[in-house]
Protein backbone atom coordinates (compact mmCIF):
# COMPACT_ATOMS: atom_id res chain seq x y z
CA UNK A 1 0.00 0.00 0.00
CA UNK A 2 1.52 3.00 -1.23
CA UNK A 3 2.41 5.89 1.48
CA UNK A 4 0.59 9.02 2.24
CA UNK A 5 2.61 11.83 1.02
CA UNK A 6 4.08 14.26 3.98
CA UNK A 7 2.69 17.35 3.37
CA UNK A 8 4.52 18.81 6.33
CA UNK A 9 7.63 17.59 5.29
CA UNK A 10 7.00 19.15 1.60
CA UNK A 11 6.15 22.37 2.68
CA UNK A 12 9.47 22.68 5.18
CA UNK A 13 11.16 21.60 2.11
CA UNK A 14 9.34 24.47 -0.05
CA UNK A 15 9.76 26.94 2.79
CA UNK A 16 13.45 26.04 3.19
CA UNK A 17 13.79 26.43 -0.65
CA UNK A 18 11.84 29.93 -0.78
CA UNK A 19 14.19 31.03 2.21
CA UNK A 20 17.32 29.94 0.52
CA UNK A 21 16.13 31.32 -2.65
CA UNK A 22 15.75 34.38 -1.35
CA UNK A 23 18.96 34.92 -0.05
CA UNK A 24 20.86 33.84 -2.46
CA UNK A 25 19.27 36.17 -5.34
CA UNK A 26 18.82 39.26 -2.41
CA UNK A 27 23.00 39.14 -2.46
CA UNK A 28 23.03 38.79 -6.68
CA UNK A 29 20.66 41.48 -7.33
CA UNK A 30 20.27 43.79 -4.65
CA UNK A 31 17.22 44.14 -2.65
CA UNK A 32 15.20 47.06 -5.52
CA UNK A 33 15.72 44.33 -8.20
CA UNK A 34 14.64 40.98 -6.27
CA UNK A 35 11.10 39.62 -7.06
CA UNK A 36 8.43 37.49 -5.59
CA UNK A 37 8.73 36.03 -9.05
CA UNK A 38 12.33 35.28 -9.49
CA UNK A 39 12.10 33.88 -5.67
CA UNK A 40 9.96 31.35 -6.82
CA UNK A 41 11.32 30.57 -10.08
CA UNK A 42 14.75 29.88 -8.01
CA UNK A 43 12.93 27.99 -5.36
CA UNK A 44 10.86 26.09 -8.02
CA UNK A 45 7.45 26.78 -6.74
CA UNK A 46 4.66 28.84 -7.76
CA UNK A 47 4.37 32.39 -6.80
CA UNK A 48 1.04 32.16 -5.29
CA UNK A 49 2.85 29.72 -2.80
CA UNK A 50 5.03 32.61 -1.81
CA UNK A 51 1.92 34.81 -1.13
CA UNK A 52 0.07 32.27 0.63
CA UNK A 53 3.09 31.88 4.02
CA UNK A 54 4.70 35.77 3.20
CA UNK A 55 2.45 39.06 2.12
CA UNK A 56 5.48 40.19 0.53
CA UNK A 57 9.40 40.17 -0.52
CA UNK A 58 10.27 41.93 2.94
CA UNK A 59 7.99 39.48 4.68
CA UNK A 60 10.14 36.63 2.74
CA UNK A 61 13.73 38.81 3.60
CA UNK A 62 13.01 39.03 7.46
CA UNK A 63 12.17 35.38 7.73
CA UNK A 64 15.42 34.15 5.56
CA UNK A 65 17.11 36.63 7.51
CA UNK A 66 16.25 34.57 10.88
CA UNK A 67 16.97 31.25 9.21
CA UNK A 68 20.67 32.51 8.25
CA UNK A 69 20.87 33.70 11.77
CA UNK A 70 19.74 30.51 13.27
CA UNK A 71 22.06 28.87 10.84
CA UNK A 72 25.12 30.87 11.66
CA UNK A 73 24.96 29.95 15.65
CA UNK A 74 24.21 26.13 14.44
CA UNK A 75 26.92 26.18 12.69
CA UNK A 76 29.35 28.27 15.24
CA UNK A 77 30.87 27.86 18.56
CA UNK A 78 28.03 29.97 19.64
CA UNK A 79 25.99 27.80 22.78
CA UNK A 80 25.13 31.75 24.50
CA UNK A 81 26.56 34.23 25.74
CA UNK A 82 29.06 32.93 28.42
CA UNK A 83 29.36 34.33 31.83
CA UNK A 84 32.46 33.24 33.18
CA UNK A 85 32.94 36.86 35.21
CA UNK A 86 35.62 37.68 33.22
CA UNK A 87 33.88 39.79 31.19
CA UNK A 88 36.49 41.18 29.04
CA UNK A 89 36.81 37.14 27.68
CA UNK A 90 32.94 36.86 27.00
CA UNK A 91 32.93 39.99 25.10
CA UNK A 92 35.87 39.34 23.10
CA UNK A 93 34.84 35.67 22.55
CA UNK A 94 31.30 36.95 20.86
CA UNK A 95 32.93 39.69 18.82
CA UNK A 96 35.52 36.80 17.55
CA UNK A 97 32.17 34.91 16.61
CA UNK A 98 30.90 37.82 14.73
CA UNK A 99 33.69 38.31 13.04
CA UNK A 100 34.20 34.60 11.94
CA UNK A 101 30.61 34.87 10.94
CA UNK A 102 31.11 38.39 9.20
CA UNK A 103 34.34 37.04 7.12
CA UNK A 104 32.50 33.78 5.82
CA UNK A 105 30.85 34.24 1.94
CA UNK A 106 28.15 32.20 3.11
CA UNK A 107 27.01 34.97 5.09
CA UNK A 108 28.43 37.74 3.79
CA UNK A 109 26.72 39.09 0.72
CA UNK A 110 23.07 38.02 1.84
CA UNK A 111 23.79 40.14 5.37
CA UNK A 112 25.03 42.93 3.54
CA UNK A 113 22.03 43.24 1.08
CA UNK A 114 19.48 42.40 3.83
CA UNK A 115 21.62 45.76 5.84
CA UNK A 116 21.06 47.64 3.13
CA UNK A 117 17.53 46.77 2.37
CA UNK A 118 16.69 47.16 5.98
CA UNK A 119 18.09 50.63 5.39
CA UNK A 120 15.56 51.85 2.82
CA UNK A 121 12.51 49.52 2.88
CA UNK A 122 11.01 50.99 6.83
CA UNK A 123 8.98 48.11 6.99
CA UNK A 124 11.42 45.52 6.90
CA UNK A 125 13.90 47.65 8.78
CA UNK A 126 11.89 47.69 11.72
CA UNK A 127 10.87 44.58 11.74
CA UNK A 128 14.40 43.31 11.08
CA UNK A 129 15.35 45.71 14.20
CA UNK A 130 12.50 44.18 16.43
CA UNK A 131 12.72 40.63 16.29
CA UNK A 132 16.80 40.07 15.30
CA UNK A 133 18.87 42.84 16.22
CA UNK A 134 17.14 43.76 19.58
CA UNK A 135 16.91 40.18 20.61
CA UNK A 136 21.01 39.87 20.22
CA UNK A 137 21.43 43.61 21.73
CA UNK A 138 19.75 42.03 24.64
CA UNK A 139 22.30 39.68 25.13
CA UNK A 140 24.70 42.49 25.33
CA UNK A 141 22.81 44.53 27.90
CA UNK A 142 22.19 40.89 30.24
CA UNK A 143 26.05 40.72 30.97
CA UNK A 144 26.59 44.27 31.11
CA UNK A 145 23.99 44.30 33.80
CA UNK A 146 25.48 41.31 35.36
CA UNK A 147 29.13 42.76 35.25
CA UNK A 148 27.53 46.05 36.42
CA UNK A 149 25.91 44.34 39.34
CA UNK A 150 28.79 42.55 40.27
CA UNK A 151 30.84 46.23 40.63
CA UNK A 152 33.08 45.27 37.66
CA UNK A 153 31.30 48.32 35.87
CA UNK A 154 30.99 51.98 37.31
CA UNK A 155 27.26 51.92 38.63
CA UNK A 156 26.38 54.76 36.46
CA UNK A 157 27.39 53.28 33.11
CA UNK A 158 24.69 53.32 30.35
CA UNK A 159 24.69 49.71 29.03
CA UNK A 160 22.71 50.51 25.74
CA UNK A 161 25.71 53.22 25.02
CA UNK A 162 28.10 50.53 26.12
CA UNK A 163 26.72 47.92 24.04
CA UNK A 164 26.45 50.20 20.94
CA UNK A 165 29.98 51.48 21.97
CA UNK A 166 31.34 47.77 20.88
CA UNK A 167 28.98 46.56 17.84
CA UNK A 168 28.85 49.92 16.15
CA UNK A 169 32.38 50.30 15.22
CA UNK A 170 32.32 46.59 13.91
CA UNK A 171 29.38 46.99 12.05
CA UNK A 172 30.59 50.39 10.59
CA UNK A 173 34.16 48.52 9.12
CA UNK A 174 32.29 45.83 8.29
CA UNK A 175 29.70 47.67 5.92
CA UNK A 176 32.38 50.55 5.01
CA UNK A 177 35.40 48.02 4.28
CA UNK A 178 37.72 50.21 6.18
CA UNK A 179 39.69 47.83 7.20
CA UNK A 180 39.82 43.99 7.47
CA UNK A 181 37.94 42.45 10.52
CA UNK A 182 39.79 40.70 12.85
CA UNK A 183 40.00 39.07 16.34
CA UNK A 184 43.27 41.82 16.91
CA UNK A 185 41.22 44.82 16.23
CA UNK A 186 37.42 43.19 18.30
CA UNK A 187 40.27 42.50 21.51
CA UNK A 188 41.59 46.02 20.78
CA UNK A 189 37.66 47.63 20.80
CA UNK A 190 36.76 45.58 24.05
CA UNK A 191 39.70 46.65 25.74
CA UNK A 192 39.40 50.39 24.77
CA UNK A 193 35.50 50.33 25.74
CA UNK A 194 35.85 48.95 29.12
CA UNK A 195 38.54 50.84 30.02
CA UNK A 196 36.41 53.63 29.81
CA UNK A 197 33.29 51.93 31.80
CA UNK A 198 35.69 50.16 34.62
CA UNK A 199 34.82 50.71 37.97
CA UNK A 200 38.00 52.03 38.88
CA UNK A 201 37.26 51.55 42.84
CA UNK A 202 37.07 48.09 42.36
CA UNK A 203 40.58 47.26 40.69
Amino acid sequence: MPKTPDATRRNDRSRRAILDAALALVGEVGYNKLTIEAIAARAGVGKQTIYRWWPSKAAVLLDASLALAGDAETESEWTGFPDTGDLAADLKHVLRLTVDEFNDEKYEAPARALTAAGATDPELGARFTEQLLEPQLALYEERLRAAREAGQLAPDTDLRLTVEMLVGPLTYRWLMRTAPLTHAYTDALVDRVLGGVANVTAR
